[in-house]
């Protein structure tokens, strides 16, 4: 049994997997100062009274700040901690021209795209900030494209104006044209939001093609995927644990 942890700018998703499932996982707030997620490592008795042994902690992370924080929470729990890093064997070569500064959420979903389904391969993740990242067969890891979150989109537009009201997480849109100020914004931000996904794959699946490259897997994921699921044009795999299944596959191949 491996304890994944992914510390994303908002929140951090764990959980614990084998090497054929996800046993469970959770999400908590991520914390800029003291525990940076909330008691992960106090929990461990009680995960593995529950579920049996834990063999070690991997962890991805976007928040440089909290990674020794991290570390050391662990400290008293014997477990040896591994952090998934551009320097790791993912099951695919980079082809990036700085891989240092690629998000290692990112490289967690290439390695779990690569290990559910091979090469080539599309993931699209939908958290604070959303990302496309591409794993072809000629490339291997290529980059991919990073755009705002619904939830940045959302804000801002309460936080820029005047009279703009803040939007509760309400997805429903029943119709295009909104009947009063919060509708219009929802239907602005959901139906908006699913178009520049939209848009951003077809301009990636046609650069692809372009190329030569077969049509890849399309892979969704994130806090925020239930905004633009069933919304695409394209057939699109939601796999919530995917960044979980990436880091238990990269902590395998490097161990």
């Amino acid at each position: 049994m491996l304890l994944c942890i992914d510390i994303g700018n908002t929140h951090a998703h764990f959980g614990l997997l084998t090497e054929e499932r996800t046993v469970m996982q959770d999400t908590v707030p991520t914390r800029l100062s003291g525990d940076p997620t909330e008691g992960i490592a106090a929990q461990v008795p009680v995960l593995q009274a529950r579920f049996g042994a834990i063999r070690a902690v991997a962890f991805c992370s976007v928040v440089p700040a909290v990674n020794a924080t991290l570390r050391h929470s662990f400290t008293r729990t014997g477990l040896p901690v591994w952090q998934l890093t551009h320097e790791q064997r993912l099951g695919v070569p980079i082809t990036y021209s700085n891989p240092a500064e690629i998000g290692q959420d990112r490289l967690a979903n290439s390695a779990g795209a690569h290990a559910l389904g091979g090469s080539p391969a599309v993931v699209i993740d939908i958290g604070t900030a959303v990302t496309f990242d591409v794993v072809t067969r000629a490339g291997g890891y290529e980059g991919g494209v990073i755009g705002p979150g619904v939830a940045v989109m959302r804000n801002y537009l309460h936080e820029r104006t005047a009279q703009l009201p803040r939007l509760d997480e309400s997805l429903e849109v029943t119709r295009a044209i909104g009947k009063s100020t919060v509708e219009a914004m929802r239907i602005g931000t959901v139906l908006g939001y699913a178009g520049m996904i939209q848009a951003l794959l077809d301009a990636v699946l046609a650069e692809l093609a372009g190329r030569g490259e077969p049509a890849p897997a399309l892979y969704l994921t994130g806090g925020a995927a239930a905004i633009v699921a069933g919304r695409l044009r394209q057939p699109v795999q939601e796999v919530p644990d995917l960044t979980l299944r990436g880091l238990a596959a990269a902590w395998q191949l490097n161990h």
